[in-house]
């Protein structure tokens, strides 16, 4: 099969799909990798490593016009006109997009296989986890760095100072966003609290995990009791392939002090927290109701490096699968069918097709 790598085109954008060592995998296997020139130079991986690993250096068009493209981002509006009926396998988020991408990809035909909503045997999400864990990381450490009062923040520092813990961190979500925004806030020295829907679940990463961190059940009173003295609250809430439920009404942001900071995780979905709207890294934060709010869509991007080979690590095996397979085939592959968004003009993702309104559109993958 033909492989596509396209350089990623999104703002500040700097990881790459593949490495030059899956690239060498994948055609040890038999498959032909084509990748647009400069795709890994972000990420630290030059033209030449891709050479040697026996990849094709080729044109946008050309990464494009194969039968299987890979990335990191979802196509964004000027990558359009290169949509076909081909397999694109990325994070796509479409809940949390514009509709206007659902639509090109419907009236292209094309195959849209989500990582995101793709499920292992066991149920869980094994190429959004190690984007959520970088994010998760991510998201103490932007929202301890615009608490610095020369960023307009409250100047609460997060830390332990001679035995004593400064700074309040609400996390809201205990998957795998949430444990490492805890973890880091924990280990930087704050006062670290989350909320959950499951108290065994929460119960157990306590034990397991995070001992000194205080677990909480998640509701609109006991978040609204936490969030108004927090100095960082970070959003990290997941429904598979749905748009995010908006946990954090404005009411609540409105009762947090000047200066204090949220980082809304979830944003891709389009967010948990009712006053978020997208940023980027080139301008990533904006003031409302005195609150600080940075809530980039593509934040793993900024740690290229670990976040290239953290994914590629996990994608690989199911690209090599997906190519192996062919479309043809791919709906006999049971594994992959909850990965599927889009196929033959529907949408075959029930929870983004409510997300974008879009149930008119929506066909089970099942009936195809």
């Amino acid at each position: 099969m033909k492989i596509g790598i396209p350089k990623e085109i999104k703002n500040q954008e700097n990881r790459v799909a593949v490495t030059p060592d899956g690239a060498y995998y994948l055609i040890e296997q038999g498959h032909q990798v084509l990748v647009e020139t400069d795709a890994g130079l972000g990420a630290g991986f030059s033209n030449l490593q891709y050479q040697q690993a026996g990849a094709q250096m080729v044109s946008t068009a050309d990464a494009w016009a194969v039968d299987l493209v890979v990335k990191v981002k979802e196509p964004l509006e000027a990558e359009y006109p290169y949509l076909d009926k081909q397999m694109v396998f990325t994070f796509f988020h479409l809940a949390g997009v514009l509709p206007s991408l659902t639509q090109a990809l419907l009236k292209k035909g094309t195959t849209a296989i989500a990582y995101e909503t793709l499920e292992d045997e066991h149920g869980r999400l094994p190429l959004l986890a190690p984007m959520s864990a970088v994010a998760g990381n991510m998201a103490t450490l932007m929202g301890s760095y615009y608490l610095a009062k020369f960023n307009q923040g409250r100047g609460v520092q997060l830390g332990n100072v001679l035995g004593k813990r400064h700074g309040k961190v609400v996390v809201i979500g205990d998957g795998v966003v949430g444990q490492h925004a805890a973890q880091v806030a924990d280990g930087m020295g704050a006062n670290v609290f989350v909320a959950g829907i499951d108290p065994i679940k929460m119960q157990q990463t306590k034990d397991t995990l995070l001992p000194n961190v205080e677990f909480f059940l998640s509701s609109p009173e006991n978040i609204a009791q936490h969030i108004k003295d927090a100095d960082l609250v970070v959003g990290a809430v997941l429904i598979h392939g749905a748009k995010a439920d908006k946990i954090v009404s404005e009411d609540m942001i409105k009762s947090m002090a000047n200066g204090s900071v949220v980082v809304d995780v979830s944003i891709d979905q389009g967010g948990c927290i009712a006053t978020s709207k997208p940023t980027s890294h080139t301008d990533p934060v904006f003031i409302k109701h005195g609150v600080i709010h940075y809530c980039v869509t593509n934040m793993p991007g900024a740690y290229p490096i670990t976040s290239t080979i953290a994914l590629s690590d996990a994608t690989l095996p199911y690209i090599l699968k997906i190519a192996d397979t062919g479309k043809d085939s791919l709906l006999a592959d049971r594994t992959l069918l909850k990965a599927i968004n889009t196929y033959n003009g529907k949408i075959t993702c029930k929870a983004a097709a409510e997300g974008l309104g879009m149930l008119d559109n929506y066909q089970p993958i099942t009936d195809f």
